[in-house]
């Protein structure tokens, strides 16, 4: 089963975990929690998981929750110990959580 970590620990730990974005590339520009590692959904269900260290935690999010859990329980069939951030890159916004655009920008749900 898999489980849930709030967004305000995922931020409290982000520099024990590994932080995996699965959301598309258009919501990935519109703002990213920084040191995240972005995958897009399609990525990780074709078996992408390089550049994913296998012995250290992953914390899946995507905009509300739904991919991130389908990603972590296909990370966990590959070996990795995954969580998903609950409610998302949503839940992360409400808590004013900082992210940001690639660029640097302040982020906006995208």
């Amino acid at each position: 089963m898999t489980e849930f970590t709030p967004a305000r620990q995922v931020y409290d730990r982000r520099e024990a975990v590994q932080i995996l974005d699965v959301r598309e590339p258009y919501e990935w520009e519109a703002g990213r929690i920084e040191g995240a590692i972005h995958k897009p959904m399609g990525r990780i269900l074709g078996g992408d998981v390089e550049g994913l260290d296998p012995d250290r935690p992953v914390v899946v999010y995507c905009r509300t929750a739904n991919r991130s859990e389908v990603a972590a329980l296909m990370l966990e069939a590959r070996g990795f110990r995954a969580t998903v951030m609950e409610g998302g890159i949503e839940a992360w916004d409400q808590q004013g959580l900082p992210y940001t655009t690639p660029q640097g920008e302040p982020g906006r749900v995208g």
